[in-house]
């Protein structure tokens, strides 16, 4: 038989339940401090568990408190039980929540770092997520007194009927965890697919990858569809690329001339314009003799995809004046037509006299009248 409740055990209950929120205060003044020192360090891992554990860590110390102050009170056996069991739980959940937000937060950590992006592959974190909540799902209920292997025998005669159902899905599951662990689709890639879908891919989840254009719109593509497909990759296996721009110059013009002067342009906006590669050697390349004009093609080096389309805009722009100044003639496409010598018939109007009687058409309707 249980003793009955005092005073005594009234204070004590209540002086471990202050203390659990004293410790839930000063523990959150400590992570707050922590946070701005983890701020100023080049690893980003200390961020995400200190993110972590600044909500967590205080309710951890309430609930110590709680269980400090039912540990003090005379309750009954049964009425222990359940507190001892319910505080248990809540333990539980809390470790739970802080192991998924820690794991997860270091695996984007990790994926941002290997990437070098501000996007994420999320089919990553939402699969760690998910797994360490199941985990401390299942510890909770054996806790709880509750059997976990008749669930786990009907998750796994359930798990073939689900598959079915959701084929789609789990080949889009599937299909992203290939693509990100191939390495041949990274968040930050320009990629362009035969259909016709180009952009920066954003971000790969567990069922879609998103690109964004260069219009700033987002397009959708599911992983299956992504996989099985055609595509360039424009940034792999390295950022940089050449750019291919074609010219054509007149006949009469000095080939020697024309090519030292396109590589003394080459040169200059490769040094002077954002996104150009500096150390890139200028190469122009005769190829062809046109109807009206030489052909030939001038290699550009390019940071990234997107840089060309400046890189070229200077470029034309400033050898078509350098062209100009050195009297370099940039011929427009000529045509030559033959007329043979004969007679020709030129179609003319019919007039009212040419047509059968009757129609003459509205002149000679009224001069009939």
């Amino acid at each position: 038989m249980n003793r009955a409740l005092t005073l005594d055990d009234l204070m004590v209950a209540g002086i471990a339940l202050a203390a659990g929120l004293v410790a839930a205060f000063l523990l959150r003044m400590l992570m707050r401090w922590l946070g701005k020192h983890a701020l100023r360090t080049r690893w980003s891992g200390d961020d995400v568990i200190v993110d972590a554990l600044r909500t967590v860590v205080p309710w951890a110390a309430i609930t110590g408190g709680a269980a400090a102050a039912a540990t003090a009170l005379p309750l009954t056996k049964s009425v222990g039980h359940h507190v001892s069991q319910t505080l248990t739980v809540l333990l539980i959940a809390v470790v739970t929540l802080t192991a998924a937000r820690v794991i997860s937060g270091l695996v984007r950590a990790v994926t941002q770092s290997r990437s070098g992006v501000a996007g994420s592959a999320t089919i990553f974190v939402n699969i760690t997520r998910v797994v360490v909540l199941a985990m401390g799902f299942l510890v909770m209920l054996q806790t709880l007194g509750i059997s976990i292997a008749p669930l786990l025998t009907a998750l796994g005669v359930g798990g073939l009927a689900v598959a079915l159902a959701l084929q789609d899905t789990l080949a889009n599951l599937f299909a992203g965890i290939h693509i990100l662990a191939s390495k041949t689709v990274q968040p930050g890639d320009y990629i362009r697919l035969t259909s016709g879908e180009e952009g920066y891919v954003v971000d790969i989840n567990w069922r879609q990858t998103t690109v964004r254009q260069l219009s700033n719109n987002l397009v959708i593509i599911p992983n299956g569809q992504l996989a099985g497909t055609n595509m360039t990759n424009f940034t792999r296996p390295e950022q940089q690329m050449t750019l291919l721009v074609q010219v054509g110059v007149g006949y009469d013009s000095d080939l020697e001339h024309v090519e030292t002067v396109t590589t003394e342009v080459v040169a200059e906006v490769m040094t002077e314009i954002t996104g150009a590669v500096p150390d890139h050697e200028p190469a122009v390349r005769f190829h062809t003799f046109g109807d009206s004009r030489i052909g030939l093609t001038v290699i550009l080096g390019v940071g990234e995809f997107s840089d060309q389309y400046r890189i070229k805009h200077e470029f034309i722009k400033r050898l078509h004046k350098r062209y100009r100044e050195e009297g370099i003639r940039i011929p427009a496409p000529a045509r030559t037509v033959a007329l043979q010598q004969g007679s020709v018939s030129i179609p003319h109007q019919r007039t009212g006299d040419d047509l059968p009687a009757g129609q003459g058409g509205p002149a000679s309707a009224l001069l009939d009248q």
